[in-house]
């Protein structure tokens, strides 16, 4: 494996469990086994290292993603759990990539909003924006009626969701096991919350 790819693989395993706040550049090198140089020479910032985690995942899911939400756009009578279930196969085909690929990936997403990294948000939004773009268009067609300003506070609420459902993924799978005796994986819980959320934002307006 490459100095590089040493590098991500451990900073990825530790922002998933600690946080990018909670993580320091020396437990990522201690834990790849190369010097701090070698991270500088390769991202040259911890910001820039946190980039190319998220953009080994980006780069696979965006295509799939946006694919997926230009089909369901071109649906008659589309609906908000159409739009959102558009989301299921493109993530789960991370577990493709990389094994644990879809959880480890949401709980980075997740961390990039419960840490306040808000230049990965804007790094997200601005190198990838066809998936934004085409999620806005698809909410916009099946449910025409929402202003822009309540699409923010329902896809905020929407995240802040997704967030904690898959920043407590592990307990909910052990919870449902011991209390519901049903052996649950993430796609599972994706497929459970999916339902939850487009209800949410399909809510009459006030």
């Amino acid at each position: 494996m490459s100095t590089k790819n040493k590098i991500l693989d451990a900073a990825e395993s530790l922002f998933a469990t600690q946080g990018f706040n909670g993580t320091s550049l020396r437990e990522i090198t201690s834990q790849a086994e190369v010097n701090l140089a070698a991270v500088n020479y390769h991202f040259g910032s911890k910001k820039e290292l946190i980039k190319s985690v998220m953009s080994r995942y980006m780069n696979e899911l965006s295509p799939r993603l946006e694919s997926a939400l230009i089909e369901v756009c071109e649906r008659e009578n589309l609906n908000l759990l159409e739009v959102f279930s558009a989301f299921i196969e493109p993530l789960l085909s991370l577990n493709d990539f990389k094994e644990n690929g879809t959880s480890n990936f949401l709980q980075l997403l997740g961390r990039g909003y419960s840490d306040s990294q808000g230049f990965l948000r804007w790094f997200l939004t601005t190198q990838y924006p066809g998936v934004i773009n085409n999620f806005v268009k698809a909410v916009q067609k099946a449910y025409p009626e929402l202003t822009a300003e309540e699409m923010f506070w329902r896809l905020h609420f929407t995240m802040g969701t997704v967030v904690f459902t898959m920043s407590s993924s592990d307990a909910l799978m052990d919870i449902a096991k011991s209390d519901f005796d049903k052996t649950m994986d993430i796609a599972g819980v994706i497929k459970k919350v999916i339902p939850y959320v487009a209800a949410g934002v399909s809510a009459p307006l006030l």
